[in-house]
């Protein structure tokens, strides 16, 4: 093959680039690092297929795919691609709308994952990555949230032995209520000790992998008091090996498309978020660049083969990644090793698994989701910062508890755009008073002492004006010039320092809000236009309709040539 060739080759398979020149020094690195991310991962992603509604085997198929089909197309050295809690609850609140179970459930978790993949290679081909900024992180803070309640309320009757039913989380947590009359008691002791153990370890023992730990204690206990005899519920057989290559069945895609759709779309954007900031965050401390498209393509890939294999969404896990770096990771020679390690789990330590109390892997889903879903540290920023934000990701998490996680997905990017919709069309218009002593005009809610003077208002448009914002910007002018708190107004400088973006609309609702000032008496002058802005506003002829002595290089020229006017007796 031809150098150009394969240059080519490995701008889309980067493999082919980085392995003829690997250092085997760092050989011993990324081999540990993918030997304890494994012992971190294997017991987690049983517990994710479990929120999946999937058999406790395919979280260990998509692990295995993920890591090994990521590191083939990666651009970057620290990240490692498997299951998620996120992802996994996406998947099973699929799982419950399309209420399937069983095989079926494996096929349409199987199913969605493939679109997943075909939905980050169509966001890598076509560079349309912006689209997850679509996403608010104060939606995806609350919508997470919301979907780890209602884990941790299904994982309930694990650790009481009970049984519940419900359509949303209220109905389930309810019906888990009335039927504590029911607890198996010796499946509650298990269910209790297991969760103390692992927040203990948590909180007091952190570099402990604490749901190893947990497993190997189930499994213990299991043998040592034969608790499948004493009634407590086990995970059931688990089969050894790998699974065979094969696409989900066409009648899956027909008669569940709209799920399918619905939660791939969710996991696309959920996904890529988490991809592109946890990539960039390991680039820029170890000083190296990744390529976000090419991520795209790894993450694509590497869902399309978890599909293929029967396996569950997977995406960046920060957890792990970290966990990867820390412990020597060097290059994506780790994620390889990683893969490998969790095939050689399924080959030699798959049946062990059956043995493993459900309470146990109740307690592991519970303290994964708690801890890798809820930032309460987030939501106290947002109810600090921004009070709306706070409102919008409460409202996020109230919709998925009620109407279920995958509706909440889809709630979740309509308050998104409905939030981007408010703030388009309500653009802030802060009044300015200049500072004294000086030529600086600012925002006078903030420095009350500034300057202001008789009948002329200051005021500056943040935001581009345009089709959504133009009548914000006529409404807040005809208020202004309608008060008569401090005497009529007979002028008004517009600011327009702030505004990037002016299109046909903005620039004629601008000529509109100049007749009506006209018309009323009142003169409106124009000040730092920005080139860009400039180039509509003249092309529509708007800045011949207001006369050059109406536009000013600053605020200070705008006000002072008003003052002028005013003292000459007109306006």
């Amino acid at each position: 093959m031809a150098d150009s060739e394969t240059r080519g080759l490995s701008r889309f398979v980067p493999i082919i680039g980085w392995l003829p020149k690997y250092d085997r020094s760092m050989l011993r690195g990324d081999v540990l690092a993918g030997l304890a991310v494994t012992a971190m991962i294997v017991p987690k992603d049983l517990g994710y297929a479990g929120i999946a509604g999937v058999p406790v085997q395919n979280g260990l198929y998509a692990a295995a795919a993920g890591a090994l089909v990521y590191a083939l197309f990666c651009t970057s050295r620290h990240i490692s691609t498997g299951p998620s809690s996120s992802l996994a609850a996406v998947a099973g609140g699929a799982v419950l709308v399309a209420g399937v179970g069983g095989p079926k459930a494996a096929e349409l978790v199987a199913a969605i994952t493939l679109v997943t993949g075909g939905l980050f290679l169509l966001l890598a081909i076509l560079r349309m990555g912006w689209i997850a900024r679509f996403l608010s992180r104060a939606v995806v803070t609350g919508f997470l949230a919301g979907a780890a309640v209602d884990v941790v309320i299904g994982e309930l009757p694990k650790l009481t032995g009970t049984k519940t039913t419900g359509e949303n989380a209220w109905r389930e947590l309810g019906s888990w209520i009335r039927g504590l009359g029911g607890i198996h008691w010796t499946t509650l002791l298990i269910g209790l000790l297991a969760l103390g153990l692992i927040l203990g370890l948590r909180f007091f023992a952190p570099r402990v992998p604490g749901a190893l730990v947990l497993v190997v204690s189930g499994l213990l206990a299991t043998w040592i008091f034969d608790l499948g005899t004493h009634g407590v519920a086990l995970v059931g057989h688990v089969p050894r090996g790998l699974p065979a290559p094969t696409l989900p069945d066409a009648a899956v895609f027909q008669q569940h498309w709209s799920t399918i759709i619905a939660a791939s779309v969710g996991l696309l954007l959920i996904g890529f978020s988490q991809t592109a900031g946890d990539a960039r965050t390991f680039a820029v401390r170890h000083r190296y660049r990744i390529d976000i498209n090419q991520e795209s393509v790894a993450q694509g890939m590497a869902n399309a083969a978890s599909g293929v294999f029967r396996g569950m969404p997977v995406s960046t896990s920060l957890s792990a990644s970290s966990l990867n770096e820390s412990a020597g990771a060097r290059s994506p020679m780790a994620s390889l090793a990683t893969g490998g390690f969790v095939i050689l789990t399924l080959v030699a330590l798959a049946p062990l698994f059956s043995q493993l109390p459900k309470a146990v892997l109740g307690a592991i889903i519970i303290d994964a989701v708690v801890f890798g879903m809820i930032d309460l540290g987030e939501l106290r920023r947002l109810y600090r910062v921004k009070r709306f934000d706070f409102w919008i990701a409460a409202a996020a998490i109230i919709a998925t508890l009620s109407a279920g996680v995958l509706s909440g997905v889809v709630i979740g990017i309509a308050l998104s755009l409905i939030w981007l919709v408010y703030v388009s069309t309500a653009p802030p218009i802060p009044e300015l008073g200049r500072e004294p002593g000086t030529q600086v005009f600012r925002d006078l809610s903030e420095n009350d002492g500034d300057e202001t003077f008789p009948g002329i208002v200051v005021v500056r448009l943040d935001g581009g004006l345009f089709f959504a914002s133009g009548d914000a910007v006529e409404e807040r002018i005809r208020a202004l010039t309608a008060q008569n708190g401090d005497g009529p107004v007979h002028a008004v400088v517009l600011d327009l320092e702030g505004v990037n973006l002016v299109d046909s609309q903005g620039a004629a609702k601008l000529s509109e809000i100049f007749d009506y000032t006209e018309s009323i008496d009142v003169s409106l002058r124009l000040a730092r236009i920005k080139p860009s802005a400039a180039t509509v506003l003249a092309k529509d002829g708007v800045l011949d309709h207001f006369g050059s002595e109406r536009v000013h290089g600053n605020v200070y020229r705008a006000v002072e040539a008003q003052l002028a006017a005013d003292r000459n007796g007109h306006h």
